[in-house]
């Protein structure tokens, strides 16, 4: 009996389900554009052709997108010549289609409730492609991919569709291409400082890179002691605090300024990153943070900036020896959750690769990260700082200046990176090799000290949309702080 119950059941239970959609929305919405093109503009922002369920719906919505945008007006009379004429809806012609659709027209007040409900449908069946997709490659995967590289594949396809609302990796038109350029000159154009990337918040490296630019690849590299996470931990702290979120027509928040920052340590604790921070904020020596040498007026700087601290959207993972694969995860996740506009790793050299073989070689290692992260950065559409070590043979040359084949593993780091920046600070070799006292050598190596003291070098060694050069700033160590140092034109006037 159980058995026969379960056979009705199966047999009434339809085997072909429709993919969601609402023809009667798509029709009442390109009814309200063909009457009142303004109709258009309310939906336009977030609604594209591909949304619409039905063909011929996506293609009058194309149509008529193109006159609006060409300020002319778009109407059953005006489409009619771009649209297929032999092809029927029913017993009507298309023209007949497109005049009854004005006809049975709603009000634009309602043209973004009814723009929201097809958009809304459109990703609930890319979502169902999605998932159909991830069902047949677990049933039939290949050999060679791991149920790991399964679930990554799948993460990133529901990021791009919780992101951007479409799953395609196709062709862009030029024209499309070309307004994302104009709509970042203008961006550029509004901001502070007239960036079309995010500020470092240090002057002068923001003037020659035109600040962080998005889905760039950043390496900063420097031997140990030249202050590699000092400069990385202040530029993500001016970027955190200078945020300032706006709101976008579809109810999400994008950075007016500034941005939201994740920073993987690798090397070091979140305390100590974070201990690093207050000191260059507060300016009170970390060492000193850290043996509770400090008054009472100290402590109290110490509370004032650890609670304006708790406001900036900074978030820190310490996670140790992470591989692409987990760094990538994680990265759209806090996307997806509380935004991310920089990414900053510390550093390439302590992370771990996720296949086998590259897993047994460190230069394809090493090569497996750097291709992962500039895909990421691509993939987020935002700047991912990453710092890496140099080799040893900077210490055998007598200009300690690095270059591009300094970089550890450098074919791949070099290859992929967008930007490399080295970090050079003269004043570190100097103290090391102090001559005897009272000698003639000593003199003229205090000279040198004298001049090399709280000064560094940034080294712009490779830019794809810049140029290469020097950058200088200042450099205190005790609290760990790079600073713009003073333009000439701005100094007090001086009498010989």
């Amino acid at each position: 009996m159980a058995d026969a119950a379960r056979k009705l059941e199966t047999a009434q239970t339809p085997l072909y389900r429709e993919a969601p959609n609402n023809i009667e929305a798509e029709q009442a919405l390109l009814g309200a554009i063909l009457v009142n093109n303004d109709a258009f503009y309310r939906v336009s922002d977030f609604l594209k052709p591909s949304h619409f369920f039905d063909p011929l719906h996506r293609k009058i919505y194309e149509v008529a997108g193109e006159l609006i945008r060409m300020g002319k007006t778009a109407n059953p009379v005006t489409i009619k010549t771009f649209l297929p004429a032999e092809e029927k809806v029913g017993e009507m012609t298309v023209q007949q289609y497109t005049a009854r659709l004005a006809a049975e027209a709603v009000t634009i007040i309602n043209a973004a409730d009814y723009g929201r409900a097809i958009y809304d449908l459109a990703i609930r069946r890319a979502l169902i492609t999605v998932g159909e997709d991830m069902v047949n490659l677990a049933y039939d995967a290949p050999v060679d991919m791991s149920p790991a590289a399964q679930i990554e594949d799948a993460e990133r396809r529901l990021f791009e569709l919780a992101e951007t609302g479409r799953y395609d990796g196709g062709f862009e038109s030029f024209g499309d291409a070309t307004k994302t350029a104009i709509d970042m000159a203008n961006a550029a154009f509004m901001r502070d400082g007239h960036l079309s990337g995010i500020a470092t918040g240090l002057r002068d490296l923001d003037r020659r890179m035109g600040g962080l630019q998005p889905s760039d690849l950043i390496i900063l590299a420097g031997r140990p002691g030249m202050g590699k996470t000092s400069l990385a931990t202040n530029i993500a702290f001016n970027i955190a605090a200078a945020y300032e979120p706006v709101q976008q027509a579809d109810g999400t928040f994008s950075a007016a300024n500034g941005g939201v920052v994740g920073f993987f340590s690798l090397e070091m604790s979140s305390e100590q990153l974070a201990t690093r921070i207050i000191s260059e904020q507060t300016e009170i020596p970390s060492s000193k943070i850290r043996r509770g040498e400090i008054t009472e007026a100290d402590f109290e700087k110490l509370v004032g900036c650890a609670q304006m601290m708790q406001k900036i959207p900074l978030f820190i993972d310490q996670t140790g020896g992470i591989s692409i694969a987990q760094l990538a995860a994680r990265a759209r996740r806090l996307k997806r959750q509380r935004g991310l506009d920089v990414l900053v790793i510390d550093y390439v050299q302590l992370m771990q690769g996720t296949t086998a073989r590259a897993q047994q070689n460190r230069v394809q290692e090493i090569t497996e990260i750097t291709t992962g992260l500039k895909a990421l950065a691509k993939e987020l559409g935002i700047p991912i700082i990453a710092l890496s070590q140099l080799s040893r043979q900077v210490e055998n040359r007598d200009d300690k200046r690095p270059q591009l084949a300094d970089l550890r593993e450098s074919g791949s780091i070099e290859q992929d990176a967008d930007v490399v920046l080295f970090v050079y600070r003269e004043e570190y070799y100097l103290a090391n090799r102090e001559p005897k006292p009272g000698t003639e050598e000593h003199i003229k190596w205090e000279a040198e000290m004298n001049e090399a003291r709280g000064k560094a070098e940034v080294i712009i060694a490779k830019q794809r949309h810049g140029p290469t050069g020097t950058v200088s700033l200042g450099f205190q160590g005790e609290f760990t702080r790079f600073f713009d140092l003073a333009d000439e034109s701005h100094l007090p006037e001086r009498f010989d």
